[in-house]
């Protein structure tokens, strides 16, 4: 499977800019990179977050779905839609999309982990499941941003066998290096593929620290951005995880009754 990161720049409130920038910069991956699947980071409708959060939201993700499922099914690519900032039943939520190449909706999932040293949980709704999907035949999942600070989250999310793990977020700069060692040790640990999707710019007084990634079950790099807006491709090899988990079996040698975690 090859995978395009878009580590897209957007406007902060701007919903009509970050929705054709967004369709642009995928038009622009697929042409250039023919890849399976697209990969967009957190909150790219409106940026993480504006003060008027209800002028920009999606509602219940009608637009969202109404222009990635056709562009998906327009260009055959999976379209792994980052999350956007969704109104629903009364509530704000961080919501992520996935689309498949038919355009079909594989997975949806509200952020369950909200980010309260800035505020996030006084704005959003946290979601109540996890997300699992297939990919063109391949076990995936998908965790927003500071998800993956939660191990007990993605061990979860793997326990099943999943092989690809996608995070998008919009991470700041002052910590980009815990972004990166998280990624690589959620990879190596899990022992599986995981595509990074961050984004950058500013958003207020924050700024986003791009560094995008496609890291393999070794936590080696594929590919690896720097901190401007730009698409990583990365081509991953699904046959190698079998060697991987058979030679070194953390799955089979787990000691889940001496585990306890409230």
């Amino acid at each position: 499977m090859k995978i395009s990161c878009i580590q897209m720049d957007m406007k902060l409130g701007d919903a009509d800019y970050n929705f054709a920038h967004a369709e642009a910069l995928i038009r622009e991956a697929v042409e250039r990179e023919a890849p399976d699947a697209v990969v967009l980071p957190e909150t790219w409708n409106t940026g993480f977050f504006p003060q008027d959060l209800a002028a920009s939201a999606d509602e219940d993700g009608k637009r969202t779905k109404a222009v990635f499922s056709a562009l998906a099914r327009e260009l055959n690519v999976n379209i792994v839609c980052g999350s956007v900032a969704n109104h629903r039943g009364g509530s704000f939520f961080n919501t992520a999309y996935v689309f498949d190449r038919a355009g079909a909706l594989a997975a949806e999932y509200d952020k369950t982990h909200l980010f309260t040293p800035s505020g996030e949980h006084r704005h959003f709704t946290p979601g109540v499941r996890l997300c699992r999907f297939h990919l063109d035949g391949h076990k995936c999942a998908l965790v927003i941003c500071y998800d993956i600070r939660f191990p007990e989250l993605t061990r979860t999310l793997t326990l099943e066998g999943v092989d690809l793990m996608f995070v998008v977020s919009q991470w700041p700069d002052k910590r980009t290096m815990h972004l990166e060692t998280l990624a690589r040790a959620r990879a190596i640990e899990n022992q599986m593929f995981l595509a990074l999707c961050n984004s950058v710019g500013t958003a207020g007084t924050t700024r986003c620290g791009g560094h995008s990634a496609i890291i393999d079950p070794w936590g080696e790099y594929l590919a690896h951005a720097g901190d401007g807006e730009t698409t990583i491709t990365g081509e991953l090899d699904f046959s190698v995880i079998e060697g991987i988990r058979s030679s070194i079996n953390v799955f089979r040698d787990r000691r889940p009754e001496l585990y306890q975690c409230d």
